[in-house]
């Protein structure tokens, strides 16, 4: 008997009266309609797996079936490749804390990327199709390969997306990680203005075919509000809609503002305007908050954003080669060392950090609290990926997922596409409709709408 057979052997046999709705799974606070499974009955190190990741929970010795088939099927991946947290729980993926549908990748879907910059992260290897820089009429290559600050961002939000996780044995991957990529630099540093976008966005739309681009993901915000109808960079959305590319745009980090504004492209009828979610690195859907992000009514009156995803704690890579990849690095390399061979490391290891350079006459028991709250403030998980936060990398998210359903049914529209990921998705309790529009994207009942739905 396999591994997944003795499991469904075990939920027949172990579901109880959980099935009824009347209770809460204690990892995911979701209703156990699928009834429950005894932790008792699960492989020792699954279910201590399960409550590792359930820090805060009371004692509990029963948990729904979902999560005790996530659990079991990550479970070979989180022991050896995620990152571990003081409390003892782990870092997990955003498929795992999404729930996304393995079956699908994304694989022989193309996604553009507009952003300021890129860097070829190695999660990214030969899948990217293309590259354009708007800023030389030639098509210069070379700024690709240049690991500036300006490639930061594009680079997290390509990998974000479609990052097969190379550096961590596949776990930090993103859910798309067989899509292919087509990465259009926009500018230098600074401010991107409506015309950078356009000017990208029309290229997308003249090599379309050339590259088989089925979906643009934009995490940049224009100049000003602007109407739709006047708008030159609302209307290239809308071409791009109707020429078969979905539009997945960022809505801005501007919801601590009073009048958080939504500018174009996001505020364009036709693109899916994303915004964020605050998961707490959890599967816990009661400890789902929102994150600062825009949202509208636009000055057309438009609901935006239309959906949210997770906006805070996403693994993202460390562009390597720079001063911060050393940092982490050597964060890493302390955090697993023994006491006794700190002082040591920091010595071979000087220049790299000022604060720890000046640590040294210290004792390794106050080292040590150095070393865990620069992981905390630099937002470290290993050597290879740290915590980002903002909507660039919610949208990603959700391209990540419009990929596989693309993959699971190629004939979708842009606007059924849209559809769907408003239907499946889910809203937050005690919090304005207008901060979220329809909710948290579901990947998984998304993929299965899409498979369901007529081709065209």
């Amino acid at each position: 008997m396999t591994p997944q057979e003795s499991l469904s052997q075990n939920f027949a046999s172990s579901s109880s009266s959980l099935s009824s709705g009347s209770d809460v799974c204690p990892v995911c606070a979701r209703f156990a309609r699928d009834g429950c499974v005894d932790l008792g009955s699960l492989a020792d190190d699954v279910a201590k797996l399960i409550r590792a990741n359930a820090p805060g929970s009371d004692n509990f010795e029963e948990i729904c079936v979902r999560c005790a088939r996530l659990f079991e099927r990550a479970k070979d991946q989180i022991i050896q490749d995620a990152a571990v947290q003081k409390d003892g729980s782990h870092v997990l993926s955003t498929p795992l804390r999404l729930d996304a549908d393995d079956r699908f990748t994304g694989k022989g879907v193309t996604i553009a990327f507009l952003d300021s910059g890129f860097y070829p992260h190695v999660d990214l290897k030969n899948r990217i199709l293309g590259y354009r820089n708007m800023l030389h009429e030639d098509g210069d290559t070379s700024s690709l390969f240049e690991p500036d600050v300006a490639s930061w961002h594009g680079m997290m939000t390509s990998v974000v997306a479609a990052g097969n996780g190379s550096l961590s044995n596949g776990f930090y991957r993103g859910i798309a990680p067989d899509a292919e990529v087509v990465l259009v630099k926009l500018a230098r540093t600074g401010r991107i203005t409506d015309q950078n976008i356009q000017d990208g966005l029309e290229w997308v739309l003249a090599n379309r075919e050339k590259y088989n681009i089925r979906i643009v993901n934009i995490s940049a915000g224009g100049d000003d509000e602007q109407s739709y109808l006047h708008d030159p960079l609302s209307q290239v959305v809308e071409e791009c809609s109707a020429a078969g590319i979905t539009v997945v745009c960022a809505v801005g980090n501007a919801g601590h503002l009073p009048n958080h504004p939504v500018v174009p492209p996001a505020s364009a009828p036709s693109s899916i305007a994303v915004g964020g979610l605050d998961d707490n690195n959890s599967i816990n859907r009661a400890k789902r908050g929102m994150y600062r992000s825009s949202y509208g009514p636009t000055i057309d009156g438009l609901q935006k954003p239309e959906v949210i995803a997770s906006s805070i704690w996403i693994p993202a890579p460390i562009l390597p080669n720079t001063p911060t990849a050393q940092q982490a690095e050597l964060l890493e390399k302390l955090d697993k060392s023994s006491d006794e061979d700190l002082h040591s490391i920091i010595r071979e290891s000087s220049g790299i950090d000022p604060e720890l350079d000046a640590a040294l006459d210290r004792p390794p028991h106050i080292i040590r609290q150095i070393i865990t709250l620069k992981i905390r403030r630099e937002n470290v998980i290993t050597a290879n990926y740290k915590y980002v936060d903002g909507t660039s990398f919610s949208a990603p998210i959700v391209s990540s997922v419009a990929a596989q359903m693309i993959e699971a049914n190629p004939g979708l529209t842009p606007s059924a596409i849209k559809r769907i990921l408003i239907s499946t998705a889910e809203r937050l309790p005690h919090y304005e409709v207008d901060r979220q529009g329809w909710g948290v994207i579901d990947p998984r009942r998304a993929v299965e709408m899409a498979l369901s739905e007529a081709p065209g």
